[in-house]
């Protein structure tokens, strides 16, 4: 889909440890020092979910193909990152490519991890990051002012764009993120969005990384985190990577039994990865056949024709109609033949908007 969550933090707070884990491969070096992440790593992660395997017990497919979410491990930020500390300015660019951030943050005391900032402050931490996503904005935004500027004389359009731009820097320049700027419906801030991509102004995942001993009783820095987050609208996914990355050498049979025996339902990587799905603003319909049951991964709200071209772009250019099977009665009957004879299977046309789990197959003439 091209859409993706960048993971940014402090150093040594557990994102490439996190990073590993979502992609169970050791591919993102995790050592105790700040900027072992020198290139962003990159992965598609598969999205869990129960619903392929079960269809799969029906149509007994050759494989299962599941939706997925692109993760980009970012270095650790510090404190001065916009103006060229630690790594700087170019791991801001790596954020601004993505859609979504997973913020991680140090819920956890322990000796034998350096924290960069001396000791464990959750929210002061969240600040030091989100004050940086801030500045690397009013940079960006003072050079599209100064533009503005020199041409704003003779085009009355662009001047009204230089003064709705100053606006927003003024709110900028009072250290709150552009997500809270209350112009944000007009379209002249949409096109800037569009061409600045503003850091401040992209949806945040919590991720609070514990030790073993808080997964099950929340402790303080994790009340903090979830305190802050209310107050902003965001959500958190409480997690202990280490954990997480020992779950990664087990099959599923052994995962579950180990998060069973540590009284936990479901991992914090795969809440992690549903809540980012959903925040992607993405669901996933189903096609069912001998060759393979599969996911596929659309943007909430899209027709039939625009769902359908996610498998080939023939598909929507000469669509005809779609065949829709809504998941529990494909479920519910059996498969496509006990749910058409239960009536059960609908006709759609262009006009359809595709529901997360419909059970789908396109008729189309190119």
């Amino acid at each position: 889909m091209g859409l993706g969550v960048g993971i940014v933090g402090l150093p040594n707070i557990g994102k490439s440890t996190t990073f590993n884990a979502l992609t169970k491969a050791q591919n993102a070096e995790s050592a105790n020092y700040p900027f072992c992440t020198i290139e962003p790593n990159k992965a598609i992660v598969p999205v869990p979910d129960s619903r392929l395997g079960e269809l799969a017990k029906i149509v007994n497919p050759e494989r299962i193909q599941y939706s997925t979410v692109d993760f980009v491990d970012i270095a650790g930020l510090v404190k001065g990152a916009s103006a060229g500390e630690g790594l700087g300015n170019k791991f801001l660019s790596n954020i601004r490519e993505v859609e979504v951030i997973l913020h991680m943050v140090r819920c956890f005391d322990d000796e034998n991890i350096t924290h960069v900032e001396g000791a464990i402050d959750p929210i002061r931490d969240i600040e030091i990051i989100e004050s940086e996503l801030i500045f690397a904005d009013i940079q960006q935004l003072d050079k599209k002012v100064d533009k503005l500027h020199r041409t704003s004389k003779a085009d009355k359009t662009v001047r009204a764009t230089h003064e709705f731009a100053l606006e927003l820097k003024a709110h900028l320049d009072e250290i709150k993120p552009v997500s809270t700027f209350a112009k944000k419906d007009d379209p002249m801030f949409e096109e800037l969005d569009k061409e600045l991509r503003f850091l401040s102004n992209k949806t945040i995942i919590y991720g609070a990384n514990v030790d073993e001993d808080s997964l099950l009783e929340e402790n303080e820095y994790v009340a903090k985190v979830k305190a802050h987050a209310q107050e902003v609208g965001a959500d958190v996914v409480v997690l202990c990577a280490k954990i997480e990355e020992e779950l990664c050498g087990l099959d599923e049979e052994e995962a579950n039994e180990f998060l069973a025996d540590l009284g936990i339902e479901e991992s914090g990587l795969n809440k992690i990865i549903h809540t980012a799905f959903e925040k992607l603003n993405l669901i996933s319909y189903f096609t069912a056949g001998v060759m393979e049951v599969r996911a596929w991964t659309i943007t909430k709200g899209w027709k039939a024709p625009k769902s359908a071209s996610v498998i080939h772009n023939d598909f929507e250019k000469g669509f005809i109609r779609a065949e829709v099977i809504a998941y529990e009665d494909f479920i519910a009957n059996n498969g496509e033949n006990g749910s058409k004879e239960a009536g059960k299977m609908r006709l759609e046309g262009k006009d359809y908007i595709v529901a997360d789990g419909d059970v789908m197959h396109f008729r189309f003439n190119v």
